[in-house]
C-alpha cells in the first residue's frame, strides 16, 4: 500500500470514495438534515484547491483518503470497508504527521469513529455537538516534546 498528495484530478475519486463511506457507517446515525449537510459540503469542496487531499492505494484502487484544511485540521477521513482494521487509517495519519510536524491537529470526529481516534492519539475537547444536522465530537491531536501523540 501507498499512501500519496492527491492532485486536483485525483480528488473526485477521494470524494466518492468519502460519500460512499459515509453512506454505510455514519448516515445511519445522522438526521436527512445532516445527510444533506455533508453531500453538500462535499459538493462544494471538489471544485476548490483550499484542502489538502491524500489517498492511500492497494495497487491502483484508492481504498483510504483524508482531506486537511487550515490550520492543520482533518475535515475528511474515510477508509473503504474492505480495507478496515489493515493499517490504512494508520498510514493516512503518519503522512498527515509528516506533512505538519509541529503544532495540533484537530477533527470534529463523527459518533462512528469517535473510539478510533484515541488510538493515534486524539483526545476530546469536549462532549458531542449538533451542528446543521452533523454529529461530531471536538478532537485535538497534541505532540509532546519528541513529537510524540498524547
Amino acid at each position: 500500500m501507498r499512501v500519496e498528495k492527491l492532485d486536483q484530478s485525483q480528488k473526485m475519486e477521494a470524494l466518492e470514495l468519502a460519500w460512499r463511506v459515509f453512506q454505510e457507517f455514519e448516515a445511519p446515525d445522522y438526521s436527512q438534515e445532516g445527510i444533506d449537510e455533508f453531500h453538500s459540503f462535499i459538493s462544494k469542496v471538489a471544485p476548490t484547491a483550499d484542502m489538502q487531499f491524500w489517498g492511500a492505494f492497494h495497487g491502483e484502487r484508492m481504498v483510504g483518503m483524508a482531506a486537511t484544511r487550515v490550520p492543520q485540521h482533518l475535515s475528511l477521513f474515510f477508509v473503504d470497508k474492505e480495507f478496515h482494521r489493515q493499517g490504512v487509517g494508520r498510514s493516512l495519519f503518519e503522512a498527515l504527521l509528516r506533512e505538519f510536524p509541529t503544532g495540533p491537529i484537530t477533527v470534529n470526529s463523527s459518533p462512528y469513529a469517535a473510539p478510533i481516534y484515541p488510538h493515534y492519539g486524539f483526545v476530546p475537547t469536549s462532549g458531542e455537538q449538533v451542528v446543521n444536522g452533523i454529529r461530531f465530537v471536538p478532537m485535538v491531536y497534541r505532540r509532546h516534546e519528541g513529537g510524540a501523540g498524547q
